[in-house]
């Protein structure tokens, strides 16, 4: 006759509702009142655990705690699984009425998910009860679930108060309806009359009129004008700046005033007429060499005396970062100043960075106090960067 296991005598203890005592030795008489202090219930046994721990089998006092506890909340059962020290886990909230309905008897149509101990349970009978599968790898088999009608209400409620998003388009929709017909009625008659008139003649006649216009405001002589600050301390200032935009050679302020002094010019003009040089190159691929006229000025008198319009063929400012330099042009605010002209920024290669032209939006350009042979490539940049800026603002006054 084979000797039933530690897993089917607490089954058949419990379906018969005999006593179970705790016992600290193999005697019966040596019990105890405390689930932690037995020795006999840390058994493992041949309950398996659900996946992912599906190597793993549940002890003995783990089972009984379950079944002990049933009925407890929740949080009681979690602290008397942290009280009570279990061996090797405790079972899990979701998978305790399932142990206690095998432990009952009431699982008998059901698939347990445990299998044999093998070398776990050395010792002990093999048996498997006849409730159990053979096979340890069986699922247990899925419960028909049952619809409760008052969840069916509050489902049905929600569903009423529900936006269904059909697609991106969905999400527009509101739930007042807007009419756009008045709207795509004028449109159709527009679209209409230009096909009617011609559209693409009358765009090639407004393409001319704007060519025109941009002829007639270049035949002016409308020179782009420079600005540069009249502060003594600028680097580039109107003793030095004809030497250096044209001439591609820094010279200081102070040197150049000397030298324009011993010539016999111990005043600079009040406008400066530049001349630069650049080589273009034709369909054919030959080069020609063309000359670009500028003026620059330090004061607004001086711009004035270019008419009513000047503002509009500045180009570029010059600034030392100091804002009072502002306050007789036409835009006194640094951020509206830099929206119509470029601003261009000139500092010592070893300055530390002026963080009152951050948000200026301004180019910065540094020169070096000793070595003359980079400035070339300076002046360079600064020509290339107006170049690009008027293209896109003020093509008018491309030359």
């Amino acid at each position: 006759m084979t000797t039933p296991d530690a897993l089917s005598t607490l089954q058949q203890a419990i379906k018969s509702r005999s006593p179970i005592t705790y016992s600290t030795t193999s005697s019966p008489s040596d019990a105890t009142p405390l689930l932690s202090q037995a020795t006999h219930l840390t058994a493992p046994t041949r309950f398996r655990k659900p996946p992912p721990n599906h190597a793993e089998f549940y002890s003995l006092d783990a089972l009984y705690l379950a079944w002990v506890l049933k009925d407890a909340a929740v949080a009681e059962y979690m602290k008397q699984a942290r009280e009570n020290a279990l061996a090797h886990g405790f079972v899990g909230i979701t998978e305790r009425k399932k142990v206690v309905d095998w432990l009952e008897g009431e699982a008998a149509s059901k698939k347990a998910e445990f299998s044999k101990v093998g070398q776990h349970s050395a010792g002990e009978s093999g048996t498997t009860p006849a409730s159990l599968p053979a096979s340890g790898n069986a699922s247990p088999v899925k419960r028909r679930y049952v619809t409760d009608s008052s969840d069916l209400e509050v489902v049905k409620r929600i569903k009423e108060s529900e936006v269904e998003l059909a697609d991106r388009n969905t999400v527009l929709r509101g739930t007042k309806s807007n009419n756009f017909s008045s709207v795509q009625t004028v449109w159709h008659d527009r679209v209409k009359k230009l096909k009617a008139s011609g559209s693409s003649g009358a765009a090639q006649s407004s393409a001319q009129s704007t060519d025109k216009q941009l002829l007639a405001r270049k035949s002016k002589n409308n020179f782009p004008i420079i600005i540069i600050s009249s502060s003594p301390t600028a680097l580039i200032t109107m003793h030095n700046v004809k030497r250096f935009l044209q001439e591609s050679v820094f010279e200081t302020s102070q040197a150049a005033k000397e030298r324009s002094a011993a010539e016999g010019n111990p005043k600079p003009e009040d406008m400066i007429p530049l001349y630069r040089k650049k080589t273009v190159i034709d369909s054919s691929g030959k080069e020609h060499d063309t000359q670009s006229r500028y003026f620059v000025v330090d004061s607004v008198e001086a711009l004035s005396k270019f008419g009513p319009d000047s503002w509009d063929r500045v180009v570029c400012v010059m600034t030392t970062g100091q804002q009072w330099q502002f306050r007789p042009y036409k835009w006194s605010e640094p951020r509206i100043l830099f929206h119509h002209v470029k601003g261009i920024y000139i500092s010592w290669t070893n300055d530390p960075p002026n963080h009152k032209i951050k948000d200026w939006n301004v180019t910065e350009l540094k020169i070096d106090p000793q070595r003359r042979h980079v400035d070339k490539s300076i002046v360079a940049s600064f020509w290339k960067t107006l170049d690009s800026w008027i293209q896109s603002n003020k093509p008018w006054l491309m030359h």
